[in-house]
């Protein structure tokens, strides 16, 4: 497109790694051992150990990923590096999946989760209505620039390890540590192996979020330097989080009367603190959720406006636009703007679902491309390269399979089905994207 207006290179490592922590770190740890331990029978063995496993399968899967993120350090992330090595269409159908399932299905779950905790102090009924205000809110502090946005994003990451920190701390203090933690594994009459796969596919949803540094790359100041340590330091700080909490969780109450517990924070820090302390991790909890909500705002538009700027979507001039603060204002709209519309549902679950699962496909190809990339780009200079390859992209390629399988084969049938829709969805991309090349060739036959 002619006279393409650029974003600003003004975001630093700290920027990118609460990108990183920021988006991650919102529900999961929250809401998710109530699920994993109702998967074990309330045992906490196995649960424990698939939060380290999946948190290993993370680490490889960044560890991969930040290879191709440094080499193509462009806004729009993964849309950039599978057109760069898969060519056009399979980009473009990774940024419109992103962009119209992905991107607002996240935001939209992130809102509601906030909004029902936002119950405990305004009463129920209003779920609805509260989430999208809360997308709106965010929508508008980034339409104020992208410094601002990440600016929100350090403050509300620094906000949420507040209340894991004293999670953590107290519950060591005050738990009583009679609770077992690594035994039994599982509960009688369960077949481990079909739990733990149960169990990861929990926790992936926990570590969603960690690709996110990588469509803001391109108005990163030297992401060549932090985008490795951002996306590996991130995902490992996570990954130790999540685990030391949950032992003090297990520290305080046992995995048995979690399972029955929807959030198990909150009777953790009730257990700890008296009432007040129910009404403090909720705050935090919605601080915690707030921030992550606005870093997929913060990078999904920037996918948006990637496509948008090549002129691959409809209304791509209108979507390309930056507005007096240098950002993709139109694009921040339609991102959050659809999260609007997909938080009427008021459904957590089935939005996060819905989110996982799409983007899993294109996750695994990226993994891929970072394989594919090295054959068709021998001579470039890597400052960065995957430890032990192939053996760590092997795991996150396996993994990335594991999980789509699951979902479409093993998993229920309402989460076949969403699964199927996003398919569905997705595919809806390979008529708008012929439509777009060919308006395209024809302006370009005309400009001729």
């Amino acid at each position: 497109m002619e006279n393409k207006q650029e974003l600003k290179k003004n975001l630093g490592m700290s920027t990118a790694m609460a990108t990183v922590v920021g988006c991650v770190i919102g529900s999961g740890v929250f809401f998710k051992p109530q699920a994993m331990y109702t998967a074990t029978g309330g045992a906490p063995g196995l649960a424990m150990l698939a939060w380290l496993v999946t948190g290993i399968v993370c680490i490889c899967a960044a560890m991969t990923f930040a290879e191709i993120a440094i080499l193509i350090p462009k806004t729009g992330g993964m849309v950039a590096y599978l057109e760069e090595t898969f060519g056009k269409k399979v980009g473009f159908l990774a940024g419109w999946m992103q962009s119209i399932v992905f991107y607002p299905a996240m935001i939209s779950a992130l809102a509601v989760v906030c909004a029902q905790q936002a119950a405990l102090f305004i009463g129920d009924g209003y779920t609805v209505p509260v989430a999208i205000l809360v997308i709106i809110l965010i929508m508008l502090l980034n339409s104020l620039g992208s410094a601002v946005g990440g600016a929100v994003q350090v403050v509300f990451t620094v906000c949420k390890l507040i209340p894991l920190f004293l999670l953590m701390v107290f519950g060591f203090i005050k738990g009583g540590g009679a609770n077992p933690i690594m035994s039994p594994m599982v509960a009688d009459g369960l077949n481990p192996a079909v739990v733990l796969g149960q169990l990861m596919v929990s926790v992936l949803f926990a570590f969603e979020g960690w690709t996110n540094v990588g469509a803001i790359a391109g108005e990163m100041k030297n992401p060549g330097r932090d985008l490795p340590i951002a996306i590996v330091g991130g995902v490992s700080m996570i990954m130790a989080v999540y685990f030391v909490i949950n032992i003090a969780y297990l520290w305080v109450l046992p995995a048995d009367e979690m399972m029955n517990l929807a959030a198990p924070a909150s009777a953790v820090a009730i257990a700890i603190f008296g009432d007040f302390g129910g009404r403090l991790i909720s705050v935090g909890i919605m601080i915690s959720v707030f921030g992550a909500c606005n870093g997929f705002v913060l990078s999904g538009s920037r996918v948006t406006y990637s496509l948008a700027s090549e002129g691959s979507l409809p209304g791509s001039k209108a979507l390309a636009k930056l507005n007096k603060a240098q950002v993709p204002i139109n694009s921040i709209l339609l991102v959050g703007g659809l999260g609007c519309i997909y938080a009427v549902s008021g459904q957590f679950n089935m939005l996060t679902d819905l989110a996982v699962f799409s983007c899993w496909i294109f996750y695994t190809l990226t993994f891929l491309a970072v394989m594919k990339y090295r054959k068709m780009r021998p001579e470039l200079n890597r400052t960065y390269k995957v430890p032990l390859y192939p053996v760590i992209p092997a795991i996150a390629i396996i993994s990335g399979i594991y999980v789509i399988v699951n979902q479409l084969f093993m998993a229920g049938s309402t989460t076949r089905l969403l699964a199927i829709g996003s398919i569905v969805i997705t595919l809806i991309g390979l008529p708008v994207y012929a439509v777009q090349e060919k308006k395209k060739a024809t302006v370009s036959n005309t400009e001729a």
